[in-house]
């Protein structure tokens, strides 16, 4: 295969799946991840696809008008998110049920599970299309409305479709971080969130250290004894207490 047509078929499938890592892009047509990343500099030169951490996704003028909050995310706080990824993924073992919520720092931990033995649910269409080729992964969408910003799925099909089922660990993410707790925000979300919640069994919730002392639209869950938040700094001391209170633990990963 000439190059130019490796490039038009990484193109159409990108066109596709409006999203692809580098790792799906590689196995898809047996080629490395170095002329993976050439490709996609060369799509990139040509305004087809904007280039981010760990992938690419098409450029369309729709949704960069609205902000798609996902890929202009992604490239923020990598290290802090790769951090809080690998301290999480340690946690998930050999069939285990994982469901993952929508987000960069989640996406982030769902790279470190490709090669894990899991079911995985989600409602996050960038993750559905990581674990697409994979075929150790079994792979449950939610199904819902898709909230473009985020490419999430939610709504009440998507809510109907969680409180039917039952995981072993739920790991989410959160805009905000204060003493009354975890917030988001969109109200879709945090309702999607608190069914998350009560389908699984223990919560992650991944937050870098930039949602400290910051509330978003609406709480998703005040402090509890059965989540845990995954982060890369110390809080201040007020919001340190709060947690220990309520009997949530806290681990703070170096970067």
């Amino acid at each position: 295969m000439i190059n130019k047509q490796r490039i038009d078929l990484i193109e159409q499938y990108i066109r596709d799946h409006q999203y692809a890592d580098l790792h799906t892009l590689a196995k898809e047509f047996d080629i490395s991840l170095s002329t993976v990343r050439r490709a996609l500099n060369e799509l990139e030169a040509k305004k087809v696809v904007r280039r981010h951490h760990g992938g690419a996704s098409l450029i369309d003028n729709e949704i960069n008008a609205i902000g798609y909050d996902f890929i202009t995310q992604d490239d923020r706080y990598v290290d802090e998110k790769h951090a809080i990824a690998k301290y999480i993924a340690n946690f998930v073992e050999p069939n285990m049920t994982v469901i993952l919520d929508g987000g960069t720092t989640t996406y982030t931990v769902a790279r470190l599970l490709v090669s894990k033995r899991i079911i995985v649910i989600t409602n996050s269409l960038p993750i559905a299309v990581l674990f697409n080729e994979i075929s150790s992964m079994e792979t449950i969408v939610t199904g819902g409305t898709v909230y473009h910003r985020l490419g999430v799925l939610l709504g009440p099909t998507c809510e109907n479709s969680l409180s039917q089922m039952h995981a072993d660990i739920a790991i989410l993410g959160g805009a905000g971080l204060t003493e009354e707790g975890i917030w988001n925000s969109n109200s879709f979300i945090v309702s999607a969130q608190k069914k998350i919640l009560r389908a699984a069994d223990k919560g992650i919730f991944a937050i870098d250290y930039s949602k400290f002392g910051k509330r978003a639209l609406e709480l998703t869950t005040p402090f509890k004894s059965d989540f845990m938040v995954v982060t890369n700094a110390k809080p201040e001391p007020r919001l340190n207490r709060a947690m220990r209170a309520a009997g949530t633990e806290f681990i703070i990963t170096p970067c």
